[in-house]
């Protein structure tokens, strides 16, 4: 499936339609469900819509949103709201956070894998009581080392609540950023050398191909700072004190992408300069040159134009030696001009 950034996405309802209606779209990923159940001393794995329970912690995660009933049960049996449910299958939405009194609902962006550009596809999660449900765009997520926490049966996670796991996951989500971020610095390293030891016309779109990219991520990531902001100052409704510590750390690492996006923003707009810069001193050498060659052929140009006038009393046209002299003259003026430019470092680059 073709992958899209958010912000190229269209809206799917149309202007003015009611709120809270909701309709998966069919061309979207086909819908899998996989369920976790666990506690201390039990972990259960099921591919059907399972109750939550009193005395265990239930993970469901839905891949693909393409079925409409499937989401609708989902909706109906955990009391997801309709708007929320909205912003689930319209994926034009930016990271954020809402209370709605059952759940909290939080919307990611997350990173995917992608031939080129930078891509990522949106992850709705609902936090509730004793509960976490999440729903993703494509199949393939980051979720994988939680999954294999939550299997290991002496992981601290298996003692802990919903909340701490809706922690875990956002965690995954902003820490799978670095990498990305790591390959696109090497990428620009790998620019900005070859910038400076050679300006090429075609740097210029390479250079533009990666201030797209960190548009995209800034977009991404820059609101999840600010979603965990907002989680941080939560009251105690929906994370304990002890798991708040964790989203401390975790905002903290929102904070590092910052920094490291807006670095590379700074390298990227300054080789766009040194670009510039290059292919204008290229331009001015061309001119010099070009110049010094001009500057040579001007007394060349006068002595030919004296010897080309059609005066008949000119003792020197009928002169035995006369050309072979003024053909040695021109070729020592030509030939001293060029070594003088030469030695004042106008012409063969020295300096």
């Amino acid at each position: 499936m073709k992958r899209t950034s958010s912000y190229t996405r269209k809206r799917r309802n149309a202007p003015g339609s009611p709120p809270g209606r909701w309709a998966t779209d069919p061309a979207a990923a086909e819908s899998h469900l996989h369920a976790m159940r666990y506690s201390t001393s039990a972990l259960e794995e099921i591919d059907t819509l399972p109750q939550s329970t009193d005395d265990s912690t239930l993970w469901l995660n839905v891949d693909g949103l393409r079925d409409q009933a499937l989401l609708s049960q989902i909706a109906s049996s955990y009391g997801l709201h309709p708007l929320a449910m909205e912003d689930v299958v319209n994926l034009h939405q930016r990271p954020k956070a809402e209370d709605y009194q059952e759940h909290l609902f939080i919307v990611l962006r997350m990173p995917t894998k992608s031939e080129g550009s930078f891509a990522s596809e949106q992850v709705a999660l609902f936090l509730g009581h004793g509960d976490v449900i999440t729903f993703q765009e494509l199949p393939g997520d980051v979720f994988e080392p939680v999954r294999a926490r939550l299997r290991n049966a002496l992981s601290p996670i298996r003692g802990r609540g919903a909340d701490y796991l809706t922690y875990a996951l956002i965690d995954a989500v902003i820490d799978s950023y670095f990498p990305v971020l790591e390959k696109l610095g090497e990428r620009i390293e790998a620019l900005e050398d070859a910038v400076v030891l050679r300006s090429e016309p075609g740097q210029i779109a390479d250079i533009h191909a990666i201030k797209h990219e960190l548009r995209t991520i800034r977009s991404a990531i820059w609101p999840m700072r600010d979603l965990l902001s907002t989680l941080l100052r939560d009251d105690g409704a929906w994370f304990s004190e002890q798991t708040r510590l964790y989203l401390r750390d975790c905002h903290d690492h929102a904070f590092q992408l910052i920094d490291m996006v807006e670095t590379y923003r700074d390298i990227t707009s300054g080789l766009v300069d040194i670009h510039l810069s290059s292919q204008s001193n290229r331009m001015n050498e061309v001119m010099q040159v070009l110049t010094l060659i001009a500057t040579i052929f001007i007394p060349l140009t006068f002595i030919v134009g004296v010897y080309g006038m059609n005066f008949v009393d000119m003792p020197e046209l009928q002169w035995r030696w006369g050309y072979p002299v003024v053909m040695a003259v021109m070729t020592a003026i030509g030939v001293g001009l060029a070594l003088w430019f030469r030695a004042k470092g106008w012409l063969g680059g020295r300096r």
